[in-house]
């Protein structure tokens, strides 16, 4: 069994282990970022230290969140803080997980950064790896 925390992204319940869970905040201004990937919202402020923003839905090729969505999931990977962004949280539950199904070739995306499903209550919920959410720098080209 494993801890999760549960929520809802784009219509679609979803879950992120807890392990990659850093805290849950509403975020504050964001500030844009010149040049930075499609999913980057911006950078925010949080207890002191610069955050990058993930549109979450950008992150999986889906259409852009509301501007009004402030909810995140702050993770930290490769030692740099990101709040992803998500429509709601629900709960923190513990769940067996069962193996990535099948994904239609129209919900590709999600297959990308999805690892394997729980089921909460009859409802299949996606388990969403938060590392697979954080955009990759990309070198430019001078």
């Amino acid at each position: 069994m494993t801890l999760f925390l549960i929520a809802s992204l784009a219509g679609q319940g979803v879950v992120f282990d807890a392990d990659q869970v850093d805290s849950v905040v509403d975020i504050g201004e964001v500030v844009a970022v010149p040049r930075a990937a499609p999913s980057v919202r911006g950078l925010t402020a949080l207890r002191s230290r610069v955050v990058t923003v993930v549109d979450t839905r950008r992150a999986l090729g889906l259409e852009p969140m509301p501007p009004h969505i402030r909810r995140a999931v702050i993770t930290k990977q490769d030692g740099h803080y990101y709040a992803m962004l998500v429509d709601a949280l629900d709960d923190i539950e513990t769940f067996e997980t069962s193996p990535m199904p099948h994904v239609p070739a129209s919900r590709g995306a999600w297959s990308r950064a999805a690892n394997g499903m729980v089921v909460r209550d009859g409802e299949p919920l996606l388990i969403l790896d938060l590392s697979r959410l954080v955009p990759h720098a990309t070198p430019i080209l001078a």
